[in-house]
């Protein structure tokens, strides 16, 4: 007979379930700015930046702050009463016998990670698995392990005082239409989320970060930001508990203002949504600014004004009150899609 023994204590779900509440608050989201060294080398060498330590920080720095403190980063954030994450997995392996398929490393040591970074100012944490679209993929095993690797990743953060974000991204790669993604997408997420109900994780302390439901980049038929919408709310609808506070969509290479557009658009559905949903995008956060930036200091406020500006688009995207101008610049609308993308 299945059996839950006592595992967080009262006091622990609400430490819980107030960080995720804070996360998720009307008009919030998250800046994703966890990548690691090779993948912001990409970003600067596509403004002709060098990517090195100084570099790295200044442009965290416009970010982060209106002026340079020499504080570190968490402190800087925490002082203006943002809550502070970190990514704990170590990045994607094979599954042998499949397609390409991978499963995401670094449960070994996790707890003991999660344990310092709690204590270093840490109040959630992010773990990325990928799945993909193909013929014969997502398979059952990749399926299958990609929710179990997410459940123990969870429930290891909880028992951390971390609010974990359990993150099944499906790439967009491919040329498969909305309704092939939305299928996927449901058996991703039914599976992910009978796998930390069998793992005892406490659902109103955690957040979901999934891909929106669109078709893959390479096919034909372009679907307009409602259809998106639809099939992402549809789909949401079908496999997440109520019991979720918040999710935070990723962008997935869309360009900043389709990512704003279809986040906007989903929070207009005339469908009912009992969680906050919202946004953690990385490039669809900072391509803009990276643009009006060029590793410059003379360009600081510019890009500072760029980063604002499309944050506080966001905002109002998560509200569905996004008003579009017709007046989006160029770097806005350029694609930031990334075949087979890694951090």
């Amino acid at each position: 007979m299945t059996h839950q023994f006592p595992s967080l204590s009262p006091e622990q779900k609400k430490e819980l379930s107030d960080i995720a509440q804070r996360i998720v608050a009307p008009g919030k989201g998250i800046l994703a700015a966890d990548e690691s060294t090779g993948t912001m080398g990409k970003r600067l060498q596509k403004i002709n930046v060098e990517n090195n330590e100084e570099n790295r920080r200044y442009f965290r720095d416009l970010l982060f702050s209106s002026t340079d403190s020499g504080k570190l980063f968490p402190q800087v954030v925490k002082d203006q009463g943002i809550v502070v994450g970190i990514k704990v997995d170590k990045g994607t392996a094979g599954l042998n016998g499949t397609d390409g398929e991978t499963t995401t490393q670094g449960l070994d040591g996790l707890s003991e990670r999660c344990a310092q970074y709690k204590k270093d100012g840490c109040d959630f944490a992010k773990w990325r698995c990928v799945l993909k679209i193909s013929d014969g993929c997502p398979s059952a095993l990749a399926i299958a392990e990609n929710a179990n690797v997410l459940a123990r990743y969870a429930s290891i953060c909880q028992q951390n005082g971390l609010v974990p974000i359990v993150e099944p991204e499906i790439l967009p790669d491919g040329t498969h239409d909305l309704l092939r993604c939305q299928y996927v997408t449901e058996k991703v997420l039914a599976a992910v989320y009978k796998a930390l109900s069998d793992h005892h994780v406490y659902l109103e302390g955690t957040l979901l970060k999934p891909n929106m439901v669109t078709a893959g980049h390479s096919c034909a038929k372009k679907f307009t930001p409602q259809e998106v919408a639809m099939a992402t709310v549809t789909a949401l609808r079908r496999t997440v508990p109520a019991a979720v506070p918040g999710i935070c969509f990723l962008s997935g290479g869309q360009s900043e203002e389709e990512a704003s557009l279809n986040l906007n658009a989903i929070n207009q559905v005339p469908l009912h949504r009992p969680w906050k949903l919202t946004f953690s995008y990385g490039r669809a956060l900072q391509a803009s600014a990276l643009a009006a930036w060029q590793g410059k200091p003379a360009n600081k406020a510019a890009a500072q004004e760029a980063f604002f500006s499309r944050a506080k688009i966001n905002g109002l995207a998560s509200k569905g009150e996004y008003k579009p101008t017709g007046s989006a610049d160029q770097s806005s609308m350029k694609s930031l899609y990334t075949a087979s993308y890694v951090y």
